[in-house]
């Protein structure tokens, strides 16, 4: 089936059983049942417009470790003041476990919601996870594998956002 649903800026005025239908896509989505496609913004993009951003309220020298910073209008991560090299698929899924901290994503969902697709391999987000845990460090807390069933924000990571810059 095929649904043409804006996605973006225009929720208010989706009439109730709209509202409703978007709440289900939404939900098959990210329950990795369902894929979003088409248009220019990226799923994962339009899911972390969407959502509740966790801001860290810890700062960066009571950890132990540096934060990441991201800097959400320029696609940009810095890690203790320095720019981590990320490219757009790191970047994407970053953004995806940050807008659902304590939520737990198997490969699969991972697949429909960042990369908007399920046709490839489900070691390309190990791939991608390895990555990107990489470029941050193995000292820096972000990603926690959770055995047998996938990926999710560590709870030690500390992350701040900066939407408009």
């Amino acid at each position: 089936m095929t649904l043409s649903i804006p996605l973006v800026g225009c929720e208010e005025t989706l009439t109730p059983p709209a509202r409703r239908l978007l709440e289900a896509a939404r939900e098959l989505v990210e329950r990795g049942e369902a894929t979003i496609s088409g248009g220019t913004v990226g799923t994962a993009e339009r899911r972390a417009e969407n959502s509740p951003v966790r801001q860290s309220t810890r700062s960066s020298t009571g950890t132990g470790h540096p934060g990441l910073h991201i800097l959400a209008a320029s696609r940009s991560v810095l890690l203790g003041g320095d720019l981590l090299p990320l490219t757009r698929l790191e970047f994407d899924l970053l953004m995806h476990l940050v807008a659902h901290p304590r939520r737990v994503f198997t490969r699969l969902q991972l697949l429909a919601a960042v990369w908007g697709y399920e046709h490839t391999g489900v070691r390309t987000v190990d791939v991608h996870i390895r990555r990107l845990r990489g470029k941050v460090g193995a000292d820096v807390p972000l990603v926690t594998t959770v055995y047998g069933v996938g990926y999710r924000l560590s709870d030690e990571a500390v992350v701040t956002i900066d939407r408009n810059s």
